[in-house]
């Protein structure tokens, strides 16, 4: 069973999320924020349940699509998952988080 970690850029798009949508409803946002948070459950008995992300062409970088959004997660090992990103599926990819680490890998 993988571990999911949420790294702080992935916590803090949570929270800019949440901010965003509480501006015309507070429960909607809480309801949101909450579904995008458990969403990636599903990876630590499936982690590659996520498909390929298709910008980056690296088998360990994948997305969950959930709605609107966008979950960019790292699968490290069959022990660890690192959630790098939440955000809108409009959005350019390249503002969003920055993936030279990891695509050279």
């Amino acid at each position: 069973m993988a571990e999911i970690v949420w790294t702080e850029s992935a916590l803090n798009d949570l929270d800019d999320i949440g901010d965003y949508i509480a501006k015309d409803s507070a429960r909607y946002a809480e309801l949101k924020v909450a579904k995008l948070f458990e969403s990636p459950d599903i990876l630590e008995t499936h982690p590659l349940a996520g498909k390929m992300v298709p910008e980056l062409q690296n088998e360990a970088i994948r997305q969950l699509i959930i709605g609107s959004y966008r979950i960019i997660y790292h699968v490290e090992d069959d022990f660890r998952i690192e959630i790098l990103t939440v955000h809108r599926s409009s959005r350019l990819l390249g503002n969003t988080y920055d993936f030279d680490n990891l695509v050279n890998e």
